[in-house]
């Protein structure tokens, strides 16, 4: 089997394992997490709602560090799907503080490192910043 077929095998491997029912429930709970502080996040990290930020934010960082090794195309995962820089640029802002606060410098580092070496990075980030506000100002106008 090429590379290439084997990168593709992992990656619908991986959206197979976002079907898992737990994973889904968590991902759904994270679309609409939408902090405004590293306080926010770390009381989703800490609270209730612990179990559904770490289930999603360890997947996607497992899933980066897959990537960043060589097991799966970069190219290939950054194109098959987005939802792993939503899941960045969600927590991109509060980073600093929260490696710093939990004691962790490279919390979420291997996400991190997926998302902005890629050569599209700064524009798709720009792309997914404006979404995000977006979001934000929609969910603050019900409110």
């Amino acid at each position: 089997m090429s590379e290439k077929h084997q990168s593709a095998a992992l990656i619908l491997e991986l959206y197979n394992l976002r079907r898992e029912e737990k994973l889904r429930a968590a991902r759904d709970w994270f679309a609409s997490f939408l902090p405004a502080t590293a306080e926010e996040v770390l009381e989703a990290w800490r609270g209730e709602h612990s179990p559904k930020y770490r289930m999603v934010t360890s997947y996607w960082d497992m899933a980066a560090t897959l990537v960043n090794h060589g097991g799966i195309d970069a190219d290939m995962f950054n194109e098959a799907g987005a939802e792993h820089v939503f899941v960045f640029v969600k927590l991109e802002p509060f980073l600093p503080e929260i490696r710093k606060t939990v004691g962790v410098p490279s919390y979420l580092s291997n996400l991190e490192k997926l998302i902005t070496s890629s050569p599209a990075a700064s524009a798709r980030l720009v792309d997914f910043r404006a979404r995000v506000e977006k979001m934000k100002e929609a969910k603050a106008a019900k409110t």
